[in-house]
């Protein structure tokens, strides 16, 4: 196996996106109902000879085609697939909660993600989101940008401390040591893939891997992780953070996963 270092996530050049993901719901959900009235009307009006299957799959492959040209360059299917399952989960009061304290940290490279773990402006993200860093643009969801310190870099465990000057700020709680154990439990994590801010998803955990390099062992999930998540808060069934989303790797196994930091680390080093 490579070095994990190897493989992990890469920053987003860029900031911004045209879409966001209820302007991308919209639109795969309008031409999900377009189809739909299209099949109607042909099924009223069919001839009586039968319908030719080939032109049926032609007028199918011209829709997707369709919708697919109206999307960004460096979208596909699955990244669709995402949207729509963070728009699905967006619904839920307790994500929308969760979303308040996941920030945007902006450097002069690029743009990672990170979280807020106080309300007076401890954001906890990886270390090589903010590398050779000292200050950072933070972006809350509501609360609005604020000029981040780095304060505490530990290279070893990729993680990294961010200090904000605020009061009353978001935040979500760190579970206790060792929360991550429970293997196939599902979590949710949310971060700023792919262009896009304050995405939601969900997947499973699965066993811990060590990594060439590492000293100790990282989490292995099931999940669709992109660019531009790493720094992502990963969150158990009981709304506590058991772990930071850094990178992902081609598996033997399991094939391509999510890897996340232990929260345990951030508890023994703080």
């Amino acid at each position: 196996m490579k070095d994990g270092r190897d493989d992990r996530d890469i920053i987003d050049d860029d900031l911004y996106e045209d879409f966001d993901e209820e302007e991308l719901y919209e639109l795969v959900e309008q031409e999900r109902q377009r189809a739909l009235e299209k099949s109607l009307r042909e099924k009223d009006n069919k001839p009586k000879r039968p319908f030719p299957k080939w032109v049926f799959w032609l007028i199918a492959a011209g829709m997707v085609l369709n919708t697919i040209s109206m999307l960004p360059r460096t979208f596909s299917i699955p990244a669709i697939d995402f949207l729509l399952t963070s728009a699905e989960l967006s619904t839920q009061d307790t994500i929308q909660s969760y979303k308040k304290s996941v920030v945007v940290i902006e450097t002069d490279d690029g743009r990672g993600t990170g979280f807020s773990i106080s309300d007076d402006g401890t954001i906890l993200t990886n270390h090589h989101v903010v590398e050779g860093e000292d200050t950072v643009t933070v972006a809350f969801p509501e609360k609005g940008l604020f000029s981040g310190d780095v304060v505490e870099t530990y290279p070893g465990t990729d993680l990294a401390v961010l200090e904000v000057e605020g009061s009353g700020l978001p935040h979500l709680d760190l579970a206790a040591d060792k929360a991550w154990q429970q293997e196939d439990q599902q979590v949710y994590f949310i971060g700023n893939p792919i262009r896009f801010n304050g995405i939601a998803n969900k997947g499973t955990v699965l066993k811990p891997i060590t990594l060439d390099g590492w000293d100790k062992p990282v989490i292995m999930m099931d999940a669709p992780v992109y660019r531009g998540n790493s720094g992502s808060p990963v969150i158990n069934q009981d709304g506590k953070v058991i772990g930071v989303v850094f990178a992902t790797l081609r598996h033997d196994t399991y094939g391509r996963v999510g890897l996340f930091i232990p929260i345990d680390y951030y508890h023994k080093q703080s």
